[in-house]
């Protein structure tokens, strides 16, 4: 399933990592250790770089969490948002997804 998403979504290929750490690099500039991102913090990132059409961020974020998890918090956040919208609007989710990506209603 996620692979029929990736050929569908702008998400760039696996970052590369490093070994020593699971959310990608090795440490900041000081040798600190980094943060290890979640998947949520993953997907925030991602869409509000895709908004902004910030490709380095994009890149970054991406690099935070496996394609697989990335697509599933894309997805969480996409549904969460809807939902959000369709209450302020009293709409159905249905209608607002809809009307975001500009389709007739159903």
């Amino acid at each position: 399933m996620f692979g029929r998403l990736r050929t569908f979504l702008p998400f760039p290929a696996r970052a590369p990592r490093s070994a020593g750490s699971p959310g990608g690099g090795a440490g900041d500039a000081n040798g600190a250790p980094r943060r290890q991102h979640n998947i949520f913090e993953a997907a925030a990132t991602y869409v509000a770089a895709c908004a902004d059409d910030e490709e380095d961020t994009m890149e970054e974020a991406a690099g935070w969490v496996s394609p697989e998890a990335l697509s599933f918090g894309v997805q969480e956040l996409a549904c969460r948002a809807v939902i959000a919208l369709a209450r302020e609007r009293d709409e159905s989710p249905e209608a607002v997804a809809r009307g975001l990506l500009g389709l007739p209603p159903a």
